[in-house]
């Protein structure tokens, strides 16, 4: 029997801790309190938003809904999509950012740094580096996975992050031959392995919790189809310096994931990251990419997702 947990399930049990963190969560007010959602007009940044948050959390919103919401926000993409469910993206306006790597949840699990799963995970993203290529889909994931020789039990010894890292990178260079064919970015994700209060706010476990020990895998790999995917909320909480991060890593990274810090809410001014300054880093060093926001709603969704908005269009 698979007692393995799914994004939903975990989520769902924890909809009551959301709840109690909604009243800690401020919105960006006008003066007087009255709020002030715009759409985003500079075009500097292209938003994206992934869908598993707004689906799995309380809120179950349809992808139809969130991509109705994305459209009228002014955003470019809805990420993080199975290929069944591009099309009705598609039907919206709206482009697949990053595609999910066709591994089961959580996807992150299981990587190419355990040679038990390695193999099925590269066969399983060839598969959707193939759809990707054959929709117009620019990217999918990738992660290191967790850090136990069998991944769902931690007692049964660990990967030292030396094997770990040789591992990752003999899959991503075999994911990257195949990958410049066909046209394709791979996206390495990192993880904060701190945040234990939350099944989808941190990962215990996960090996790859280290941005400059993945940007350093994706340098050897070297290949312009495998790249970093920044995601400022794990760099906040693990490492920090971000901005001078973004800027030592520009020439790595391919993807930028954005939420809350501390608690992976929404993107507002009592949150400790910066980011309309993240946002102006990112354009001072030509990054063109898409900033998909993954945030689990603590308040009403569309608020929040227009928060972002808002907040990151520099």
């Amino acid at each position: 029997m698979n007692n393995r947990p799914t994004r939903r399930t975990l989520l769902q049990s924890s909809a009551a801790a959301a709840a109690a963190t909604l009243g800690a969560c401020a919105s960006n007010t006008a003066p007087g309190g009255q709020e002030t959602w715009t759409k985003a007009v500079n075009g500097r940044i292209q938003h994206s938003v992934c869908f598993w948050c707004f689906n799995v959390s309380e809120w179950n919103w349809s992808l139809d809904k969130l991509c109705r919401e994305a459209a009228a926000l002014g955003m470019k993409s809805v990420e993080l999509l199975d290929p069944e469910q591009w099309p009705t993206a598609k039907q919206h306006g709206l482009a697949c950012a990053i595609a999910n790597n066709g591994m089961p949840d959580p996807p992150f699990m299981k990587g190419l740094n355990n040679p038990r799963y390695r193999q099925t995970v590269i066969d399983t993203t060839k598969k959707t580096i193939d759809a990707c290529a054959a929709e117009g889909i620019p990217s999918t994931i990738a992660f290191t996975g967790f850090k136990w020789n069998d991944a769902e039990d931690p007692s049964s010894g660990e990967i030292s992050r030396e094997e770990g890292a040789r591992n990752t990178v003999a899959g991503l260079r075999e994911l990257a031959s195949y990958a410049e064919e066909k046209g394709v970015t791979v996206n390495l994700e990192m993880l904060n392995t701190r945040d234990g209060t939350h099944p989808m706010k941190g990962h215990p476990g996960f090996q790859g919790d280290d941005i400059d020990y993945c940007a350093d895998m994706i340098r050897e790999v070297n290949s312009p189809r495998v790249k970093l995917l920044f995601d400022v909320y794990h760099v906040q909480i693990m490492n920090g310096d971000v901005i001078r991060r973004i800027h030592e890593m520009k020439d790595l990274i391919g993807h930028i994931h954005t939420a809350g810090n501390p608690g992976r809410g929404e993107l507002h001014l009592r949150s400790e990251i910066n980011y309309p300054a993240v946002m102006e880093a990112l354009v001072e060093i030509g990054y063109e990419g898409y900033v998909g926001h993954e945030f689990i709603p603590t308040r009403t969704p569309e608020e929040g997702l227009a928060a972002a908005v808002k907040l990151c269009d520099v």
